[in-house]
């Protein structure tokens, strides 16, 4: 499993006010505040929602 590719994905703009698919694609993510990382696992889906979110987020890697 160490393999396993990974990004980290850091919630650099509020959610407040967003589309509401928006933020269902952060929570997806499992970001809920500004300034929150987390780690991710390489796949198509969260690829998809990253570059659906990619004004808010930030990713590295």
């Amino acid at each position: 499993m160490s393999d396993v590719k990974k990004i980290r994905v850091t919630l650099v703009k509020s959610l407040i006010g967003r589309i509401e698919s928006h933020k269902a694609c952060a929570n997806g993510l499992g970001l809920k505040k500004i300034n929150q990382v987390v780690e991710v696992i390489d796949t198509p889906a969260n690829r998809g929602m990253i570059n659906k979110i990619s004004y808010l987020v930030k990713s590295e890697g």
